[in-house]
Parts: C-alpha cells; sequence; structure tokens
C-alpha cells in the first residue's frame, strides 16, 4: 500500500526498507513513544529494528516489540551483540575463550558463534566483548583490565555514552568503555553505530537496494548511516536536540530531520533538509540572523524552520547564536538553546 499525502508520494515510499534505531526513536524505557507505533503500521517496506544496545537477546528485543504494538520478529531484530560477535569469530579461532562484559545475552551471542563465554582473567581469554548491562561493576571490569592489559582484543558493542529511558538519559556502554579506555589505554573495536558493523549487518539481513536509517541521535544513528553512504531521518524524540543538529559535524549530517515518526508517511520534501522560501538565514559575522521574507509569517513550525537554518548553520559552524527580530521567530530559536 502507498501511503500518499496530498496527492504525493510518502518519504518512506522512497526506499525498501528501513532500518530502525529503538531506544529514543521507539520507545523509551518500557514504553513506546507516543505515535510511533502508528507511524509505521502502514506501508510496503520491509522494518529491521538496529539496535546498539546489547543487552537483551533478539528474541527480547522482538517480544518488547510486539509487546508495544509494533510489527517485529525475531529475524528482524538486529544488535550490537550479534555485530560483536561476528567481529570476533572472524578474528580469533574457534572455542577460544572471550571475557565478557555484560548481559548473559552477549555471551550467548559469543557461544553462537563457536568461541567461549568466560567471566574471568584466570580463564585466559584472548579477548574482550564489553556491552551494556546494568548489572556491571567494579570486579567485572578488573577482570576485563587484566585480560586487555595482557594483550587481550577488545571489541565494544557500542560506545554511546548515555542511554534514553523514562526517567531521562542515564550512563551507556561507553561511559564504561571509557573506564576501561582509562585504565588500558587501549582502544576497541567498535561493533555498534556509528561503526560500520552493525550497519553491515542489517542491510545484508534486510537484502535491501534502498535502506533508510531511521534515529534519534546524530552520533551513532545518522553519522553510521554516512558511514555506510546511505541516507537518514533524524527524529526529535529522543537524545538529539535541534542545537545538536544545528551544530552537526559533516559525518553526522541527516539527510531528513523530523519532530515525529509520522514524517515517514508525509511527502519526503516536507523532510529534507534545505532552504525555505518564506525565511531568509545571513550569517552577519558572528550570527545567523533569519528574517522572514514578506512580512510576518504567523504560525512558526519548529522542524520546518530547523532544516531551513541547518544549511547556513553547517555553512558557516563558527556561528555564535541564532537570532530573528520576528519575534515569534525569536521566541522560537530561543528554545532551541541556540
Amino acid at each position: 500500500m502507498t501511503v500518499k499525502h496530498g496527492g504525493a508520494s510518502s518519504l518512506r515510499e522512497r526506499y525498501d526498507a528501513l532500518l530502525l534505531d529503538l531506544d529514543g526513536t521507539l520507545y523509551q524505557g518500557p514504553q513506546a513513544i507516543p505515535g510511533a507505533r502508528e507511524a509505521l503500521a502502514t506501508g510496503t517496506q520491509s522494518l529491521y529494528y538496529v539496535t546498539n544496545n546489547a543487552s537483551r537477546s533478539p528474541s527480547e528485543v522482538a517480544a518488547h516489540l510486539t509487546e508495544l504494538g509494533f510489527d517485529a520478529s525475531e529475524a528482524r531484530v538486529v544488535t550490537s551483540s550479534q555485530s560483536a560477535a561476528r567481529l570476533l569469530a572472524e578474528k580469533i579461532d574457534p572455542a577460544t575463550a572471550v571475557l565478557v562484559v555484560g548481559t548473559e545475552a552477549l555471551a550467548d551471542e559469543v557461544a553462537r558463534v563457536g568461541l567461549r563465554p568466560v567471566r574471568s582473567f584466570t580463564d585466559f581469554p584472548v579477548a574482550v566483548v564489553q556491552g551494556h548491562s546494568p548489572k556491571t561493576d567494579w570486579a567485572i571490569l578488573a577482570e576485563a583490565t587484566l585480560a586487555i592489559r595482557s594483550g587481550a582484543l577488545w571489541v565494544a558493542a557500542n560506545v554511546d555514552s548515555t542511554l534514553p529511558t523514562e526517567r531521562g538519559l542515564v550512563l551507556g556502554n561507553g561511559s564504561m568503555v571509557a573506564a576501561l579506555r582509562t585504565a588500558t589505554s587501549r582502544e576497541p573495536l567498535v561493533a555498534g553505530k556509528p561503526a560500520a558493523p552493525l550497519m553491515e549487518d542489517a542491510m545484508r539481513r534486510s537484502k535491501c537496494s534502498r535502506p533508510l536509517v531511521v534515529g534519534d541521535r546524530l552520533d551513532t544513528d545518522i553519522e553510521g548511516a554516512n558511514a555506510v553512504g546511505v541516507e537518514s531521518l533524524l527524529v526529535l524524540t529522543g537524545v538529539s536536540t535541534a542545537i545538536d543538529v544545528l551544530r552537526a559535524t559533516e559525518e553526522q549530517r541527516p539527510t531528513y530531520v523530523a519532530s515525529e515518526l509520522d514524517a515517514l508517511n508525509r511527502p519526503g520534501e516536507e523532510s529534507t533538509v534545505g532552504e525555505d522560501r518564506r525565511y531568509s538565514v545571513e550569517f552577519d559575522g558572528t550570527d545567523l540572523v533569519i528574517e522572514p521574507k514578506g512580512g510576518s509569517i504567523g504560525t512558526v513550525d519548529s522542524a520546518t524552520l530547523l532544516r531551513h537554518v541547518a544549511v547556513s548553520a553547517w555553512k558557516y559552524p563558527e556561528f555564535g547564536r541564532v537570532t530573528s527580530t520576528d519575534p515569534a521567530v525569536n521566541a522560537l530559536v530561543s528554545g532551541w538553546g541556540a
């Protein structure tokens, strides 16, 4: 079924698969983000759920999605734990001991590729794999430190510094990775976004020819899409904010920006980053100054304005503030933290 709005094909119809982030995009903790389930309910694109979170098994993720009303199956869940296990299997011999810093779900993925998960340095691990677990403590980090300092290969499922929950942002796997980095002076191989392995696995699994990556983080979802050369939609329902979009480095710039996931069902032009004829944006040497063309513009839409201003912000990354002489516009951009 082709979803149309005002006679124009929807954004999603440009693609044959949607590679969807989870935390901050479809749900926060145990709760679905309002409107996300309905936004995905139509269309013919295959839906693949691509998550940096290595704490749960694909079957557990699929069960959670199904419980929240999303169309999901274990085969369409691609996790950083799976990609981390693949990287390990490509680099070390079968049946080799791998010290697991993370949940049993991560250990199961290690075992599934023919390696032997262990939890102690005394088991002589030749590799360490690290994924998010709320139970990670000093003891297991100490075991991992000993192994890494002894020369073990180190693979991190992801390096997300924070994790969105229904209570707000909390520390993510990347914060624990930082502790080991400090203790060992080593850098891990990274499986999850923005590194390419997870995106490559999702594209391979979906057999897509033209996927769209959808996520809420510029530093993982969008940078990960750019790393493998595919287009992306940033939704402002999770971690990244309007000012983050304006300050985005080249490798973190999305194709589309929208306030919510239902942008998938509207014409793609509505969400494309680009100039809007209703405004002009000038760089005065210090600030970006927005002026409506032809007087006041009436109702101001934040996401539309953001997509327009981003063009100038990316051209003049040294800008200080975003301002306007129009009171409505100025009130809106002041809420961006710009």
